[in-house]
């Protein structure tokens, strides 16, 4: 695959999770557990951004347990997206871009996730943010305020400004967290911490970016994770690069998520998913003798 030919990268909320020690990343919580993570899985959702910007120490540290074609994708700090609502902020800014340079090509998408009080009504905040964004990288932008999901004059106001911009419109499709709710502690939790909004799929950039939890049995929602193979199919024949992380409300069962979902696409669109299998339970004891 050339470096500039579409492919899916497909990753999780985080590299590491104290369940995962009985999978195919067990191990994960020793002193490299980025590395296990990068053998299977393409890219991973960096939130750690959004509380403090990492050291040079820990970047280099990140650039050396990854290899092509790992990307990372953080969020803007909320400094910037929260705190400020994107005024005023023009030091943090500098910082966080002196920060994520250093990541050079292993760095996908820069992330600004919204509060639920950035409403349209402050499209022209928005405006000017994006107008002092230095190109060079690639956004993605996942709003959380109702008003932009009425398929009205507003909404598509904000779409045309992503499509002018280039900036990516991020899909957070939690159907099947709350079309299904348990009473788990984790499903519960998931419930009051996710957003609860339409779908809306629109490639507004050239790296649309998904966003997916499935309910606690996580299995039972394959019937919403489908329909997304097919659009990811039609982003990679427009020669669009999508990022696609897979959830579930403890993430515990997240990368057998992402392992259904990197199958069904690789039957697809051989080649183009940034995905490497792992072996199962047998198999991999039976290479141990």
């Amino acid at each position: 695959m050339s470096d500039n030919a579409p492919r899916c990268y497909i990753g999780l909320p985080q590299w590491n999770h104290p369940d995962w020690g009985d999978g195919p990343l067990a191990g994960n919580s020793q002193s490299h557990p980025l590395g296990l993570y990068a053998r299977y899985f393409s890219s991973v959702e960096g939130n750690t951004t959004f509380f403090g910007l990492p050291s040079t120490d820990a970047i280099q540290r990140w650039l050396s347990e990854t290899t092509e074609p790992f990307r990372f994708c953080f969020k803007f700090p909320q400094t910037i997206s929260h705190l400020s609502q994107l005024r005023h902020c023009d030091k943090e800014l500098t910082e966080l871009f002196n920060c994520m340079q250093k990541l050079e090509d292993r760095l996908g998408l820069l992330c600004l996730q919204l509060p639920e009080t950035f409403s349209p009504q402050h499209l022209p905040q928005l405006q000017e943010f994006f107008s002092i964004l230095p190109t060079g990288f690639n956004y993605s932008i996942e709003v959380r305020n109702i008003g932009f999901f009425k398929k009205d004059d507003r909404e598509r106001d904000f779409n045309r400004l992503l499509l002018d911009s280039g900036i990516n419109r991020t899909t957070f499709d939690t159907r099947p967290l709350f079309n299904h709710p348990t009473t788990d502690h984790a499903t519960q939790e998931a419930l009051g911490a996710k957003p609860n909004m339409p779908v809306h799929v629109l490639a507004t950039g050239m790296q649309p970016m998904v966003r997916f939890i499935t309910a606690m049995n996580w299995e039972s929602s394959t019937n919403y994770l489908n329909p997304w193979i097919n659009k990811v199919v039609q982003w990679l024949d427009e020669g669009r690069s999508p990022y696609i992380f897979l959830h579930t409300p403890d993430n515990r069962s997240a990368p057998d998520v992402a392992r259904l979902f990197a199958a069904k696409l690789e039957a697809e669109r051989p080649g183009q998913v940034c995905f490497t299998d792992w072996p199962d339970s047998q198999q991999q004891q039976s290479a141990l003798f």
